[in-house]
């Protein structure tokens, strides 16, 4: 094979410091764009979670013929986007960590020599070559209930109390008068399930959001380098 014919193992790379100025600013802005369409992401997901819990309890509260059982089933689903929620947030979490990369020790250094990590771009080939999540599916989860999701299902905690303890709001016949504690746990049985048995469900549901609320901690990330975060 000719020299001609033999190919350039630098073809397309930066051969000058305008070049790479241009790359990493190309580089950066790609990345923007997939951060911004996670955090859109991330955004919708919620925005579904509070219209669900906005029809839920429009339907439960309004009416008493709707049973307490509506309110159940709004946990459920407001459980089931969290988790879509927090696995969209590990993706956005990816993005946000090179972005971060490049602004700490790049565009920062710009503007005051002193770069964070001398090892920063050595860390960011090693991202791009093998991308993996900073976060695991615990801490995403626990990070996304701390910051909106808790709120929402404190909401719907004390929409269905107030549903099974109201009689104004149970279906005729359920309850004549504010009553008793055997009447509260009568109120609230489901179908074949006992009162006591919803109760009890509900509590150890309500005691694990807590338990995972509270154990989540932020180990690694933007706090370690401010106050802003996401």
């Amino acid at each position: 094979m000719t020299d001609e014919q033999s190919p350039d193992p630098g073809f397309g790379l930066p051969t000058s410091p305008t070049e790479r100025i241009n790359a990493m600013a190309h580089f950066h802005r790609a990345e923007m764009g997939r951060l911004s369409d996670w955090r859109r992401r991330i955004d919708q997901t919620t925005n579904w979670a509070i219209t669900v819990v906005a029809a839920m309890l429009s339907l439960s509260l309004s009416t008493t013929s709707s049973h307490h059982g509506v309110m159940l089933f709004a946990m459920v689903i407001t459980l089931l986007l969290l988790g879509i929620e927090a696995r969209r947030y590990r993706f956005f979490d990816v993005y946000r960590g090179r972005i971060r990369l490049l602004e700490r020790n790049y565009f920062a250094e710009m503007l005051h020599a002193k770069a964070d990590d001398p090892d920063w771009e050595q860390q960011l080939a090693e991202n791009l070559r093998r991308p993996n999540f900073h976060l695991s599916a615990r801490e995403a989860f626990g990070r996304r209930l701390q910051r909106n999701y808790i709120w929402i299902f404190v909401i719907l905690l004390l929409a269905w109390a107030l549903k099974i303890s109201s009689p104004r709001l149970q279906y005729e016949g359920l309850m004549a008068e504010a009553g008793s504690w055997p009447q509260f746990v009568d109120a609230a049985a489901l179908g074949p399930l006992p009162g006591w048995l919803v109760i009890l469900s509900v509590g150890v549901f309500y005691v694990g959001l807590l338990v995972v609320a509270l154990t989540t901690r932020i180990a690694k990330g933007e706090l370690t380098h401010g106050q802003v975060h996401m």
